[in-house]
This record gives C-alpha cells, structure tokens and sequence, in this order.
C-alpha cells in the first residue's frame, strides 16, 4: 500500500485545529495500529487537544482501517517516516512489545516527546537503554501505565492516603482474565520471543499498582507457573495464516478448549503465582490466570490497622474497609465506597482519556505525571525476574536496582540540575 497523503502542514498544524485553550492541537504520529489501536482513536480529538497526523504499522489491513478512522492523515508502512515527519509533534508508540525501547530511542533522538504502551520492554537491559536515551537527549518519555487512573485505583489510593487501614502490610492480587484465550494466545503475545511472558504483558499493569499501593518495589521474587490448558488446545493457525475475523467475540468462546486458530507458537504460561518482597517490607502476591469465565483484578491491601478489598473494578464495583473490630466473617464492612460511575467509552474504566490528558498536557509543559517511567521499569523488572523464577522451578530472584541518576532525573519531572 502506498504513503497516503498528510494533511494541512505548517508548523502549528491546519488553521482550524486550535485545542480548547485556542493553541494548536498536539499533532500525534502513531506507531502501530493492534490491539491498543484505541489509545490512538481515544487521542484523535481535532480541536480538542490533540489529533493524529500520521500513523504506520506493517500490516496492510490495519493501515485501511487507519486511514478511516484518521481522515488525511499520512498513513506509511515506514515507521520512520512518522518520526521524521515535520507535521508530528510527538510520537506514540503502540507496536509490539518487543520493539518498544528501539522505536521509542529513535523517536527521543529526533526529539519528539514519547507516549510508550506499556510494558516498557521485554527485558530490563532495554528498559535501561530507553530511560538512559531519555535522560541523554533530555526529550520528554511518558509511559501509557493507563490503571493509575483507573477510578478503583484511584479510591483504593485515597482509602490507603486517609489511613484508614493503617500502614501497609501486604497486599494480594488476583487477575482473572476471561478473554486470556482471545486477546493473548491467537498472535505475537503467545510467544516468548515477543514478549517474554504475559507477566510482563500483563502482569505490568497489577505490578505496577501494587508498588503504587504499597509505596515500594519489589526487590525479592518467587514464582511458578504453567502452560495448563492452550498449550494442550490442538486448532492452530499454520505459520503465517492470520487470525480469523471471528478471533475474538464477548460471548463466545467458551469454555477454552473451544478455542480455534490460536497462534502456531504457545511458549508462555496461562497460570501464573508470584510472590514479592518489597524494598519497605511490604510482602505481595501476584496471581494471573487466563481461562477463568469472569474477567476483573481484586486487589486486598492489608495494613496495621484494617484491610481493604475491591468487588469489581469498575463502574458499579465497590470497595469495602474493614477497621473497627476483630470478627468472624461479615460481608457488611465497616466503609463501603462505590466506585465512581464514568463514561467507558475508550477503555479501562474511562482512564484512556484521562491517560491522553496527561500525555498531552506533559509533551506540551513537562512538569510531574501520575505515571513513572522508573516505576514502568521496576513493574518489567519484577516481571522478568519472576518469569526467571518461575521457568526455573520457582528458585528465587533479586530484582536489579537502576542507576540513581536516573531515578533523580525522572522524579524531578525530567528535568536536569542547573
């Protein structure tokens, strides 16, 4: 498929795509178009902040499906002809895991702000090399760790702030993911060449969290897992089939072993049990399974004075305290707090747009954000210490430390000392 055409250039962008403030929306190039092709549509907002200009991604499908959804935008097979286009003033990259910290580096050295999907990397030796790029060119790196504004994060955080619990002790998660079959074993995600396991894929997500929670990373790991039910499923794709249009649907699928046409190659665990020790004492457990019938994460936190507990993790969920008493079992808790009812129409609670807002507003004016480029890189290194563990018979793991200039540089707002 050939380039298509960019729209009105200029420095600013097209006379009428001023944002809300009256300024000139934020010209977004977008690398990759899968799966969280979503950010990017949740992005497109002409007039309103920001807009996509140019988009690439390798497959010929995904780039007719770009090329409606972002009118006279430049749509390329070429990655590198959105970075260098001059009617791009930042880059997101949403292409496969695996390439993350390559594309990324390349964007920073052209010095445009970065919006990197998270996990950050497959490895902790590229989430080191994208930070120190970062660090080096002094170019803006935003990391899309979207579940710090999820809104059962959110009051889960506030609950721990207002001490309601106490300090924290513990915390245990649990991730069952009822699409697992779906979103996770039909293509590159299945592969550990691609992704190294789906605890970073993920379990960046939970991990993340649950350092936020606690207020620690995680220094110590232990785990085990296991390829428990589509490593056995027979109906695989031949090498270089793509999936069906019928690979994912809500209702159907069901159970797993009905699953059909899933990736040629399964080297990753669908089960997996990690076990944490933090760098403030905190103990942490991490459990993932991807042939459960519900998808949502239950996160209990337990302090010295209560504990919390989440019943869904989005609209019309709740979030119980328990901190009056000792008892037996009681399902009325001491506080109740439902979580906030937003508009879900971009994903994850409605904090895909929130996400965008804070990229936006960063890759214009700098400054702190909610999300930690150093904390994306302690999620991955937890993850890839524990995906060691686990394939070595659960032996246990330390968790790499990373140059503390670095940590300074980002906690500063990415900024450097005068």
């Amino acid at each position: 498929m050939t380039d298509a055409p960019s729209g009105p250039t200029g420095p600013t962008g097209s006379p009428d795509s001023s944002g809300p403030s009256g300024g000139p929306d934020l010209r977004l190039g977008v690398l990759g178009y899968g799966l969280r092709g979503s950010i990017a549509r949740t992005a497109h907002r002409p007039g309103a902040g920001s807009r996509v200009t140019a988009l690439a991604d390798h497959d010929a499908a995904a780039r007719t499906e770009a090329a409606l959804a972002f009118p006279g935008a430049l749509i390329s097979s070429d990655h590198k002809k959105v970075v260098g286009d001059p009617d791009v003033d930042a880059i997101v990259v949403l292409t496969p895991d695996h390439t993350h910290a390559d594309v990324a580096c390349e964007a920073l050295k052209a010095g445009k702000p970065v919006f990197v999907e998270k996990p950050l990397d497959v490895s902790i030796d590229r989430c080191d090399a994208l930070l120190r790029t970062a660090y080096e060119t002094g170019t803006r790196l935003y990391v899309g760790h979207n579940m710090r504004h999820m809104p059962v994060v959110r009051l889960m955080r506030d609950i721990i702030a207002r001490g309601e619990i106490g300090e924290v002790k513990t915390v245990w998660v649990r991730h069952f993911v009822g699409y697992g079959g779906d979103w996770y074993f039909k293509d590159w995600h299945a592969e550990r060449q691609y992704t190294t396991g789906l605890l970073l894929q993920k379990a960046a997500h939970d991990i993340d969290v649950l350092h936020w929670l606690a207020n620690g990373y995680t220094r110590q790991v232990q785990a085990l897992g296991d390829l428990m039910v589509y490593g056995d499923n027979p109906h695989r794709r031949a090498p270089g089939e793509p999936k069906t249009d019928d690979w994912y649907t809500r209702d159907g699928h069901w159970p797993p072993h009905t699953q059909r046409g899933l990736n040629p190659v399964i080297d990753v665990e669908d089960v997996s049990l990690v076990n944490m020790r933090l760098d403030n004492g905190v103990l942490a457990a991490y459990q993932q399974c991807h042939f459960t019938p519900d998808y949502w994460r239950n996160y209990t936190v337990i302090g010295d004075a209560g504990r919390l507990e989440n019943f869904g993790d989005g609209p019309g969920g709740v979030v119980k305290v328990w901190n009056s008493r000792r008892s037996t079992y009681r399902g009325e808790a001491d506080a109740e707090y439902p979580v906030p009812d937003v508009e879900d129409n971009a994903g994850h609670g409605g904090a895909d747009p929130l996400l965008v807002d804070e990229f936006v507003r960063f890759a214009r004016e700098g400054g702190t954000t909610d999300t930690s480029p150093v904390a994306a890189r302690m999620a991955v290194a937890a993850g890839v210490r524990a995906t060691e563990s686990l394939r070595d018979g659960g032996t246990p793991r330390e968790v790499p430390d990373l140059d503390p200039e670095l940590i300074a540089y980002f906690e500063r707002g990415q900024t450097r000392l005068a």
